[in-house]
């Protein structure tokens, strides 16, 4: 499947690794990806705490000298989204964010400035909504959104926070690798397993898996494939 050559994504599977701070373990790949963009819109959408989170946004792009606007403080969202240099979508609850995008009329603006080709970063449930659905979120559904359809940037589902199966675990439930067999018995879209510290990036038509860790891929009526960094992801 062909991936749009405008489209330039950076997918992260969380905002904070173990022993780090918030957006450490990415930071240099998060400046190298915005460049000289110096003003970036944050959705803050998916904690209940906007401005909090807003703050720490702010805060923390400050130390790369970039300018963070966030979207629940704009007078006009479309008007904030259609003049956004870049957008970050931070993590929290999926169902949440979705449901507030679509209650705030931003699913079309946003899809449509990042396919015109102004860079995109999702964290966790960022990652999640630029997927073609949340289908594989492993988030609670806390609120309904009108549809699990999200921004379809990405052609592949992603699991974000994929955890592997721990042989000397007593726990009886799913693992994460059957949960995400389960979801290809009804859908066909495979999916990244994307663990702690992995990153996908998007740029140029080609899909690249960076960061701290790697993936495993899933699809239907197929063995899983493990994926390390740095590789070219076949989408």
């Amino acid at each position: 499947m062909p991936l749009n050559p405008a489209l330039r994504l950076l997918l992260l599977s969380t905002s904070t690794v173990y022993g780090g701070n918030y957006l450490d373990y990415a930071e240099a790949e998060v400046r190298d990806f915005f460049g000289a963009i110096r003003r970036l819109l944050f959705v803050p959408f998916a904690l209940a705490n906007r401005d909090a989170y807003g703050a720490k946004a702010r805060d923390r792009f400050a130390q790369i000298d970039i300018e963070v606007t966030s979207l629940h403080d704009a007078p006009d969202a479309k008007h904030a989204i259609a003049e956004a240099e870049g957008i970050f979508i931070g993590g929290g609850n999926t169902f949440r964010l979705l449901k507030t995008l679509y209650d705030a009329g931003s699913i079309a603006p946003i899809r449509d400035r990042v396919l015109s080709g102004i860079p995109y970063m999702g964290a966790s449930a960022g990652s999640n909504v630029a997927c073609p659905t949340i289908r594989t979120t492993n988030d609670m559904p806390i609120v309904e959104p009108p549809s699990l359809d999200a921004l379809d940037l990405f052609p592949w589902q992603i699991n974000p926070h994929y955890l592997d199966p721990d042989a000397a675990s007593k726990h009886m439930g799913e693992t994460r690798e059957e949960r995400l067999i389960q979801y290809l018995e009804e859908n066909e879209r495979p999916v990244i397993g994307l663990r702690e510290g992995g990153i996908i990036r998007v740029e140029e038509g080609k899909a690249l898996l960076k960061g701290m860790a790697g993936a495993r891929i899933f699809r239907q009526a197929t063995e899983p494939e493990e994926r390390r960094p740095i590789c070219q992801l076949e989408i």
